[in-house]
């Protein structure tokens, strides 16, 4: 049986500091001031822009009744997983032909932020191997969602 870690590992701590917010019905900035933190501090750790420090996690936790250390252990193994994305966040480049991406690098292509020029590109000039190797990259949902939306213009 999965523990309660187990589920959420990834999850950044802000994500689980907003939905208990929300459970006990409490504002942000009413709990940024009860814990006397700016407002804005606690805001941006739960839109994810912020990573959780040890002295914030002691108060929230000990606020909202957490298990000591529960939200720093969620912030590494978030950024454990972050890690894993950056660093090996591309496809098999064996794969492809250097003519589909003619007019750049292999090493500047950033294929997450470039992700729907890089399915436009592949599904109209690559052949059938590297089109299914995007599809093992970024998952077939992903790429029929992305191809229905350019098939629309």
């Amino acid at each position: 049986m999965k523990t309660k870690l187990d589920i959420l590992k990834g999850v950044h701590p802000g994500k689980i500091i907003e939905r208990e917010l929300l459970k006990r019905n409490i504002s942000k900035r009413q709990f940024a001031l009860s814990i006397d933190e700016y407002p804005q501090t606690l805001g941006s750790i739960i839109k994810g822009s912020r990573n959780m420090n040890v002295d914030l996690s002691l108060k929230i936790e000990n606020k909202l009744g957490f298990k000591e250390g529960f939200l720093m252990t969620l912030q590494v193994f978030y950024d454990i997983k972050q890690s894993k994305i950056d660093v090996n966040y591309k496809p098999d480049l064996s794969k492809f032909r250097k003519g589909i991406f003619w007019d750049t690098t292999y090493e500047k292509i950033d294929w997450r932020l470039m992700k729907k020029s890089i399915i436009q590109r592949v599904f109209s000039y690559g052949n059938e191997l590297e089109q299914k190797e995007i599809r093992n990259f970024y998952g077939s949902n992903e790429v029929d969602k992305i191809l229905s939306i350019i098939k629309l213009r």
